[in-house]
């Protein structure tokens, strides 16, 4: 099946290469329906370049499809411009955490059922991980001991930011009813 006419209204809205990242996305979805989507797209400036991206989620019945279109410039081996263009399928049944943090601006007073100014999207399902480590110390302030290293291995998988400042009340919205889903459809897996 060809991605769905919301799914196509998305990544036309998104103005980043539509029919590249729906020909990818046809590709890694076999003809399997669409449940929901989120596209992010995303522009970075590097030194003197400008450089866009976007990263869609795709939710279906059975699994997670992720696809990340990068432009890459051209250069002194490569003499034109390209795009480069990632898919990844994750079966619902693997996918261990929906992480979603709600930065909220003056939480006293905040008022239900009003979204957040922030949004971070966080999902593992084990593929990647981040080890982040520091010199191990005993408490003792005068030690000047080599205690080795102390650390954290947390799941890194996929971690979307989304903030109403950079891309709209809109987009952050559409973050959480998109992370809404994907719990639920972890949870109906399990």
């Amino acid at each position: 099946m060809r991605p769905t006419t919301d799914l196509r209204e998305s990544l036309t809205l998104a103005g980043y290469y539509p029919d590249l990242v729906g020909d990818v996305l046809d590709v890694a979805l076999a003809g399997e329906d669409v449940t929901d989507h989120l596209v992010l797209p995303e522009t970075t400036f590097d030194r003197s370049e400008v450089r866009r991206h976007v990263t869609v989620l795709v939710l279906t019945p059975t699994r997670l499809v992720l696809a990340h279109v990068d432009d890459h410039p051209a250069d002194s081996e490569h003499p034109s411009a390209s795009a480069s263009a990632t898919t990844e399928s994750v079966p619902l049944r693997h996918l261990h955490t929906v992480a979603l943090t709600h930065v909220v601006p003056v939480p006293e007073r905040h008022r239900p059922g009003t979204p957040p100014t922030e949004v971070t999207l966080a999902l593992g399902w084990g593929a990647v991980r981040r080890i982040d480590l520091e010199p191990a110390t005993c408490g003792d302030p005068e030690c000047d001991a080599d205690h080795g290293l102390t650390g954290t291995l947390a799941p890194d998988d996929l971690v979307i930011r989304v903030s109403a400042e950079a891309e709209g009340a809109g987009a952050v919205t559409a973050a959480v009813d998109f992370a809404r889903k994907l719990s639920l459809a972890t949870a109906r897996v399990q």
